[in-house]
């Protein structure tokens, strides 16, 4: 089958009410997520995983896949209105976009952000479309010593999510690792420190850990922040035009935003954020204007907002050729595929062809769908983000702690979740991210499996490992992960003693800047 056809294959499964209904509430929802600062599409997402198992498999892909890339969208319009990112990736367009704003250029801004995030977002799903075939058809001949070394790199690539150090990474990493081993011994039938809970004979339930990682310590925080309205600009229809000028400016922009996106995209680690500040740093170097930069350049919306999608689009590779997941979104799409019971990886493309291809085909749809509901609902975004937080409050508490239940018939499963939601906000409030958590339970398995497959096939010989050019040579990868941090600080006195101390003032008002942005 070629990649057309089986696109051709997924728009037939695609065109059904149901599975068109769950693209656009899937968009609708994903840039709501966005729009309101603080939720993010991590708790929205395990939030919806409670009712996806009555779902069909490709129902419930596409609709947290839409709530994926549409909180991409999303989050650009607080960015710029108020100066909040409604989510990290958000950042960037936050420092020239509500400059726009104060400036009287909003509309512009929204618009370009939009255009770019259509524009990016579509060549995206035509590099999924082309790579992630070709990368599974590659994947259905690694053995499980690729596995293990893959899935080592994921978890050690992916362990200093949200700023921590290696130290903190790799304790929250093992962590995350003991939680997996909970229940059944996958080859021997032991139990593993399930404590005598019947319960727990099957493992820990991937709905209670998403929604207690992610949806319960949001729940706290905006409790905690007081349900207050926000002061938001409004934006008349007439002002959604950019000028001549602006879209000369933003298209180049726009090109190069999606090649940074999607390359990064598709690499383990937290590079879909760092690609934002990539493509703004790229534009200003290339820039005629580049003191524009900081003061409401459209360059720096068009770029970020571009790359931002890209490479949450480009995400999608790993995770529908391999069954690697290289994110924390993505990690969730993947128990979704699990609480299905289907096996993710290359042989997701050959067994479930109409999974595959009709998530392809939802994301251009969806991209469609965003770019044609954003910027007339802009009015109806900024009428939400004027509405205190707790009116939505008390019905999402209700919502999650029926759905847990439900989900497994078991009051195991509420105190596990309201554990870990306790654990979550703990951790959160000195600074640590706990999203290495379930992507080590997520991965842990594949580790855990594939290692002992790897030990079974050589009959317990640790030379497997090391004998394969391609586990080797992720397993360099993998250490050169693990030592860069440290040879970074050993890099840097030397560095400093030749090139001498910098600026302080120009330190002090980066900080600042970034910081006031930050709150």
């Amino acid at each position: 089958m070629t990649a057309l056809d089986g696109l051709l294959d997924g728009i037939a499964v695609l065109v059904t009410p149901t599975n068109l209904a769950a693209v656009a509430v899937g968009v609708l929802l994903g840039t709501l997520v966005g729009v309101l600062p603080g939720i993010g599409p991590l708790g929205a997402m395990a939030l919806l995983l409670v009712g996806t198992s009555d779902l069909r498999p490709e129902t419930a892909l596409i609709l947290l896949a839409g709530v994926y890339y549409g909180s991409a969208y999303g989050g650009s319009t607080t960015s710029i209105l108020m100066g909040i990112p409604g989510e990290a990736a958000s950042v960037v367009t936050a420092i020239d976009g509500h400059r726009m704003a104060l400036r009287g250029r909003a509309g512009a801004a929204l618009t370009v952000a939009a255009v770019g995030s259509f524009v990016a977002g579509t060549i995206a799903v035509v590099g999924v479309m082309l790579f992630a075939p070709t990368l599974a058809a590659w994947g259905v001949a690694l053995g499980p010593p690729e596995y293990f070394a893959m899935a080592l790199l994921g978890l050690f690539a992916l362990s200093r999510l949200g700023g921590n150090t290696t130290a903190q990474g790799l304790l929250i990493l093992g962590f995350g690792l003991a939680l997996a081993t909970i229940g059944l011994d996958p080859v021997g039938g032991v139990t593993r420190f399930t404590f005598g809970l019947d319960a727990l004979l099957q493992g820990i339930g991937l709905v209670p850990v998403a929604i207690g990682l992610f949806g319960i310590p949001e729940l706290l925080e905006i409790a905690e922040r007081g349900a207050k309205a926000e002061r938001v600009r409004s934006v008349r229809w007439r002002e959604l035009f950019p000028t001549r000028r602006e879209w000369r400016r933003s298209i180049p922009a726009i090109s190069r935003g999606t090649v940074v996106g999607f390359l990064a995209g598709i690499l383990p680690g937290p590079l879909p954020v760092v690609s934002t500040f990539a493509s703004w740093k790229l534009e200003k170097r290339l820039s005629r204007h580049p003191e524009e930069f900081g003061q409401g350049a459209i360059e720096g919306v068009a770029g970020p907002e571009s790359a931002n999608n890209a490479a949450t689009t480009g995400q999608m590779v790993p995770v529908l050729a391999l069954g690697v997941p290289f994110g924390p979104a993505t990690a969730i799409l993947l128990s979704a595929l699990l609480l299905q019971g289907i096996q993710p990886g290359p042989q997701l493309l050959t067994v479930h062809p109409d999974i595959f291809w009709a998530v392809i085909a939802s994301m251009y749809v969806g991209n469609l769908a965003l770019l044609v509901l954003n910027l007339p609902l802009v009015g109806l975004w900024v009428r939400i983000l004027r509405l205190p937080a707790g009116v939505l409050l008390a019905l999402v508490v209700l919502f999650v702690m029926v759905g847990t239940f439900a989900d497994g018939n078991s009051t195991t499963d509420l105190v596990v979740m309201l554990a870990l939601g306790a654990i979550s906000y703990l951790l959160r409030k000195v600074g640590l991210d706990v999203t290495p958590i379930i992507l080590a339970i997520v991965l842990g398995a594949i580790l855990e499996n594939s290692m002992r497959q790897s030990l079974f096939m050589s009959r317990g010989d640790l030379a497997v490992f090391v004998e394969r050019p391609a586990t080797l040579a992720l397993l360099l990868v993998t250490a050169i992960v693990v030592v860069a941090p440290a040879l970074r600080r050993l890099v840097r006195p030397s560095v400093r003693s030749r090139t001498g101390p910098p600026a302080i003032g120009a330190a002090e008002d980066r900080s600042s800047s970034i910081g006031r942005r930050s709150r």
